[in-house]
């Protein structure tokens, strides 16, 4: 779930993006999974599901390496691109549940960015499609 004001917009790098609707301080939470507002959904489930709704997970949802279960988000947070030097992301000093926080400040208006390839096994299928 995203933690911080936010609006979808065209994007400069992939369709439509997630944008900071208030400046952010580098730090500050900006997503976290909620259980019961967030999807887990197993890898096997999602096979036997119709093509179209299959497709929807493949590229909304993200495949946790841990768990090997697609995490669909319950708002707007599948909407945040990929960048090479995001602005978003976890901290490599945190342990238990990943909470994503501000890498550095973000202006209002600046598009949320993440490094798809820290958290989802199918990163480089998505960055093939971009």
């Amino acid at each position: 779930m995203i933690l911080i004001p936010s609006r979808i917009a065209p994007s400069g790098i992939h369709g439509n993006g997630l944008f900071a609707v208030d400046d952010v301080t580098a730090g500050s939470p900006i997503w976290r999974h909620q259980q019961g507002f967030d999807q887990v959904l197993d890898a096997k489930w999602v096979e036997s599901l119709p093509e179209p709704a299959r497709r929807h997970v493949h590229w909304f949802a993200f495949l946790d390496p841990a768990d090997q279960c697609w995490h669909l988000s319950g708002d707007h947070a599948c909407f945040m691109n990929h960048s090479e030097a995001p602005n978003t992301g976890r901290p490599s000093d945190q342990i238990g549940p990943v909470v994503t926080v501000a890498l550095r400040d973000i202006r209002a208006g600046e598009e949320l960015t993440c490094d798809y390839r820290a958290f989802d096994c199918a990163a480089l299928e998505k960055l093939g499609s971009t």
